[in-house]
């Protein structure tokens, strides 16, 4: 039994597909099933029902795909306190960020993060708050960049920044007259929001209390997880939609022209650092909070209370 053929089982689960798995594990498909086929014979049980598709672990399978995730997760502990007792600036860091910024904070400091320390490997995957918090627990991401509070026992928020909201407005809206805006004024029939499972439409929503109105009625419905598309359509259909500030770094001179401010108390998200529980990877992560921060800062206006509004992170 091998370290690889834990992680084999483990990504067979995950995928629910011999081929897809052979390709996240970067091997070809008969390396796999072969190395799999092996540690069935070795342990005396099928882990997989080969006959369905979606693939499905059988039921004495289940129990030890589970063991063998928990393996996985502790040999990831050993690598993790070896690279801690050289002090080295080394190693992988899994990172989980919400789709609201990825796009707009990773070009601001991935590659000077890369440049600075080039023996540490980074790995990013766009995903919901409720999906990250999910493989934080699980041991599947080292950490998230999402949208704080949380309030979920065993996670450790480390704030990084303040940013505040703002609307994109068409020239064409009676509201896009006015340079700052109450919440109170928008009406929910011309908002453009993101799709559910987004943590930033439940904010909107809370913020501009949307719950109270009937979003949608006698317009084009139009669903989308991307917050570029949301100012496209408002560019061509009219109407405004709501959008945090890294968003608006680097606009066209037309765009920046359409943003309009919110009236003091400014609504204002926490982003922070989350990881699950005491992290091994404590340098790697005091290197990565030090290289956004730094980053950002150039981007951000500064955020004082008590002319802030802070949002809550809302429910996925």
């Amino acid at each position: 039994m091998t370290v690889q053929q834990l992680q084999y089982i483990v990504a067979i689960d995950a995928h629910r597909h011999f081929a897809r798995a052979a390709e996240a594990c970067f091997v070809t498909q008969p390396t796999l099933s072969s190395m799999v086929k092996k540690l069935e014979e070795e342990l005396g049980v099928v882990l997989f029902d080969r006959s369905r598709m979606p693939v499905v672990p059988t039921e004495e399978g289940r129990a030890i795909i589970d063991q063998a995730r928990s393996v996985l997760k502790e040999v990831q502990v050993l690598k993790d306190l070896a690279n801690a007792t050289r002090g080295e600036h080394g190693g992988e860091l899994r990172i989980g960020m919400i789709p609201t910024l990825a796009p707009y904070l990773l070009p601001l400091f991935l590659g000077e993060l890369l440049r600075l320390h080039p023996k540490m490997h980074v790995s990013v995957e766009e995903l919901t708050t409720e999906a990250i918090t999910d493989r934080l627990e699980h041991g599947q991401l080292d950490v998230g960049v999402l949208a704080t509070p949380l309030g979920i026992p065993g996670l450790h928020e480390d704030p990084l920044f303040m940013e505040r909201f703002m609307l994109y407005v068409s020239p064409r809206e009676g509201i896009g007259q006015k340079h700052y805006v109450l919440p109170s004024e928008i009406r929910a029939d011309r908002l453009w929001l993101l799709e559910e499972g987004h943590c930033l439409r439940s904010q909107v929503v809370d913020l501009c209390e949307l719950r109270e109105q009937r979003a949608g009625e006698g317009r084009f419905a139009y669903v989308s997880g991307s917050i570029e598309a949301l100012m496209r359509m408002v560019d061509a259909q009219g109407g405004l939609t709501v959008v945090p500030e890294l968003a608006t770094v680097g606009m066209a001179p037309g765009q920046a022209a359409c943003l309009r401010q919110f009236k003091s108390p400014v609504p204002v998200r926490e982003i922070a650092l989350v990881t699950w529980r005491h992290s091994l990877k404590a340098r790697l992560l005091l290197l990565l909070k030090e290289r956004i921060m730094a980053a950002v800062a150039p981007h951000l206006h500064p955020v004082r209370t008590p002319r802030v509004m802070p949002v809550g992170q809302g429910k996925q």
